[in-house]
């Protein structure tokens, strides 16, 4: 009887240890279980936020896309800006090169008009001179006459501006 004693004693102990181990298993699969359902819930979340994310980089992508289209047209209105302002520059530059031209060229008219018209005053009071001694020479040369001239006459007294006689 002793050894059936030992006998159901060591049954029951490898019970015992069977049951913990049955136990333990079960406690480790229900953790697995719910270690397997929270990480779904993870995946499930974490991917739902990589769609979000991924639609997010997609509309910042064609902002972006337009934002850059803008840039390269600010760029080409600049480069027109710049080729304008620099024509508009050269054609300034040239205007101011023919004004300076036109104002030497107004100095030079200026200055020989008034070249011209100092000469012609000149010229004129010469001519005056001449003419006053043309004259001065036309009436000594009358009075000459007039004192070779006949005063009886009627024609040579008018030329020689005497009073007419009476008659």
């Amino acid at each position: 009887m002793k050894l059936l004693v030992v006998l159901l004693g060591l049954s029951v102990a490898v019970m015992g240890v069977m049951i913990f181990q049955t136990v333990r298993q079960e406690f480790n699969l229900r953790t697995m279980k719910t270690r397997t359902a929270e990480n779904t819930a993870e995946v499930s979340r974490k991917e739902g936020s990589i769609v979000h994310l991924k639609n997010k980089i997609k509309d910042l992508k064609a902002a972006m896309s337009s934002v850059n289209a803008k840039i390269e047209e600010l760029r080409k209105k600049k480069a027109d800006t710049e080729k304008s302002t620099q024509d508009l520059d050269k054609s300034l530059q040239t205007c101011n090169t023919e004004k300076a031209d036109f104002e030497k060229k107004k100095a030079d008219m200026a200055a020989t008009i008034a070249k011209f018209k100092a000469d012609h005053e000149d010229l004129k009071k010469k001519a005056e001179e001449d003419i006053k001694n043309l004259k001065q020479q036309i009436l000594d040369r009358d009075k000459a006459i007039c004192a070779y001239a006949d005063t009886t006459k009627a024609e040579a007294r008018k030329l020689c501006g005497l009073p007419d006689a009476p008659q």
